[in-house]
């Protein structure tokens, strides 16, 4: 997250109350066959040597309102959706294990963030529905980072400044979705196995703050052959029938193909790599059945860009052509790994969950220098507000100092403030002390799963490539004596609070030390806790629960009113065309129909489309090629402009025709949704282009 923020603390206080999204199927689901697993015999016990394991898949649409939303990642203000590239994905697996009675949910999600609201809507609505089965101890939700969603989905303020506050459509599209993933995953349980692949994928992936990188200790550096972690794991899901589930790979790398300027909802290349995977296994998107599922997610990414041109520059000649190469990149290998796939996971599965109060740690000093040391209250520093180089804010994106910033920001900026737990960061915002509450989370939730042989450290935060690299070790440390052979950090998992740079990394107060949250020793209070967590799941113990986080879904607020009413001419209907297309295309040439329209908002048509590409079957028959998810196509809302009002919307369908697309005759659809200024109510439309050839 590259935050411009603090120009928008004062509209904060301006916001007015919504409320929280409450739905959710109360329906009492079975179980699978499987008792809920508590307590355990440690790692191995009655499950040592087992291959077994029940799997299930389950995808859903997240996708959020396409239009006048800010997005979430760059916090730019001037980033609000405008459309969609490719929808969002709720992408869920349940692994279940009949040796000991014992479950898990691994969810990967194509959103900016996990926010702590999120995760704990998502298990309230599974527990209304499963009873115990699921809890917060055994559903892992994790974020792709895709920079180009949108945004307002937290409870805490500091990430919905640039969304004006609380979007209730977005955040209950994507808790629903969530929750649908999983009862898909829960209902398509079945005997199965899981094997393993890993290996190197280079040339995708660059980092991207060197100089603080390079301040790690030289005899630590030397130990590994990149300054960013290359290696992509995977697991390969197969029923015992031989269908195949799907896949879960983690490879470290920011989704910010698509850069600050971009308004176009999209997955970014992890989406991307995602959608190429699950094209070519024919994965049905609007289907309620089992299909593949194909999650690309993420690692300890904290430092490292997609752009290995340097600054912004991904490859290509522009945002669209970047993410295609990176995410081919990642699909490629991962259709390698895939293929080739065949050790086999041994074990059962096992967890440990438990809430830590991250600004009220005391570190002993078997993980610092030696001295005891303590978290502090969670802040921002200075090179927070200049960006990362690839999201660059007000310094450039290199770090920034008073010098560096605009005349505006120099009377805020260069009053900055420290304090000794802080050490070197000079502090902007406080964001731990302000009431009645902080605008960022401080009880957090540290989550550590086990299946079979591979182990998920699952953190709240965005870590640096060495700081990834020292709490893998920690948890190795502990696990590897009783079998575990792969230790994967699943980054930005259940909650979100900043960054994790290493102590050296932090001196230097880039941009990855200075959204580092809770000082210098974070990343060190970190590999105590996850080895309390790793002590307890090799021996079989339980872990005390925490402290409970606070749920602040009815404390709510908006500055950003909804959709009022739609307009248009009185001389023409919702759905007529604006600009049609021409009578004949070749091939690699891009269709474009210009719709009078409605607003997004008034209905997201999750599971559904705001567009159809439609080749000629038959006489009266016609046949869909293409949604508003394809590569290939682009949905585009804008303001139109038509007195008296300015309510009237231009909806823009794109479609770039492949090169082997087949001949014939074809059309375009768009399917949207009018608010009507008298009664109030939203009512459907559809609209048709005159029909054209591909030759």
């Amino acid at each position: 997250m590259r935050p411009s923020i603090i120009r928008l603390g004062a509209l904060a206080l301006a916001l007015v109350l919504a409320a929280c999204g409450q739905r959710g199927s109360r329906e009492e689901r079975t179980d699978g066959g499987l008792p809920v697993g508590r307590g355990g015999q440690g790692l191995g016990g009655t499950c040592a040597g087992q291959q077994s394991f029940l799997i299930g898949s389950g995808i859903h649409d997240i996708t959020g309102p396409a239009a006048e939303v800010g997005m979430m990642g760059y916090v730019e203000l001037k980033q609000q959706t405008a459309g969609i590239h490719q929808r969002l994905r709720s992408r869920a697996f349940v692994i279940a294990s009949p040796c000991n009675g014992k479950r898990v949910v691994f969810v990967s999600a194509d959103l900016g963030m996990v926010f702590q609201g999120v995760k704990q809507q998502v298990v309230q609505r599974l527990k209304a529905t499963f009873g115990p089965l699921y809890s917060d101890e055994n559903v892992l939700l994790s974020a792709t980072h895709t920079h180009s969603g949108p945004g307002g989905y937290s409870h805490y303020a500091l990430y919905n400044l640039s969304t004006f506050g609380f979007e209730l459509k977005n955040f209950e599209a994507i808790v629903q979705g969530i929750y649908q993933s999983i009862v898909r995953a829960h209902e398509h349980l079945a005997p199965g196995r899981i094997t393993l692949a890993a290996g190197d994928l280079l040339d995708a992936s660059r980092n991207r703050s060197t100089e603080a990188y390079r301040l790690n200790p030289p005899e630590e550096r030397a130990r590994y052959a990149y300054d960013t972690d290359k290696r992509m794991t995977l697991l390969r899901f197969t029923k015992e029938s031989g269908a195949e589930v799907g896949l879960i790979n983690w490879f470290a790398v920011h989704p910010t193909s698509m850069g600050q300027y971009n308004q176009y909802v999209s997955g970014d290349n992890k989406g991307y790599a995602s959608y190429l995977f699950e094209k070519e296994k024919g994965t049905r998107y609007d289907a309620t059945g089992d299909t593949f599922v194909a999650a690309f997610a993420q690692g300890n990414e904290g430092d490292v860009t997609p752009n290995i041109f340097g600054g912004e520059d991904g490859g290509g000649r522009d945002d669209f052509e970047s993410t295609e190469l990176s995410g081919r990149k990642q699909y490629e290998r991962a259709a390698s790994l895939y293929s080739s796939a065949t050790t086999p996971l041994t074990g059962g599965v096992d967890y440990r969950h438990v809430y830590v109060k991250m600004d009220d740690v005391t570190v002993g000093p078997a993980f610092t220098e030696g001295e005891p040391a303590h978290t502090c209250p969670a802040a921002i520093g200075i090179s927070m507000l200049s960006g990362a180089e690839d999201g660059p804010g007000v310094g450039g994106g290199e770090g920034a100092t008073c010098a560096a910033m605009h005349d505006v920001w120099s009377a805020f900026t260069c009053a900055t403030t420290t304090t000794a737990c802080q050490a070197e960061k000079p502090i902007v915002l406080e964001m731990g002390t302000l009431k009645p509450f902080p605008w960022s989370p401080e009880v957090l939730p540290m989550q550590l799963v086990t299946v079979g042989n591979v182990a998920l450290v699952a953190v709240p935060f965005e870590l640096t490539t060495m700081a990834g690299r020292r709490l893998r070790e920690t948890v190795r440390a502990r696990l590897a004596p009783a079998g575990v052979t792969e230790v994967v950090i699943a980054g930005l998992s259940n909650a979100y609070a900043g960054y994790v740079a290493t102590r050296e990394e932090y001196a230097r107060q880039e941009y990855e030390g200075a959204s580092t949250h809770f000082g210098p020793w974070t990343l060190a209070a970190l590999q105590q806790e996850f080895d309390k967590l790793a002590r307890a799941l090799r021996e079989g113990s339980s872990v005390p629960p925490g402290p409970t986080p606070r749920d602040l879904c009815q404390q709510q607020s908006r500055l950003r009113p909804g959709v009022l009413f739609d307009d248009k001419p009185l001389w023409v209907a919702f759905g007529d065309v604006f600009a049609d297309a021409r009578d004949s295309y070749a091939r690699g040439e891009t269709v474009r129909v210009t719709f009078w329209g409605g607003h997004p908002k008034n209905n997201l048509r999750l599971q559904g489309t705001f567009l159809r590409v439609q080749r000629r079957a038959g006489l009266l028959l016609w046949e869909d090629v293409a949604y508003d998810w394809d590569w290939e196509t682009k949905y585009t809302w804008r303001r139109g402009y038509c007195l008296p009002t300015l309510a009237c919307s231009h909806v823009l369908i794109e479609w770039a025709i492949p090169l082997d697309a087949a001949p014939g005759t074809y059309r375009i659809v768009h399917e949207g949704d009018w608010k009507s200024g008298w009664d109030g109510r939203v009512r459907p439309y559809r609209g048709t282009s005159r029909t054209f050839t591909v030759k």
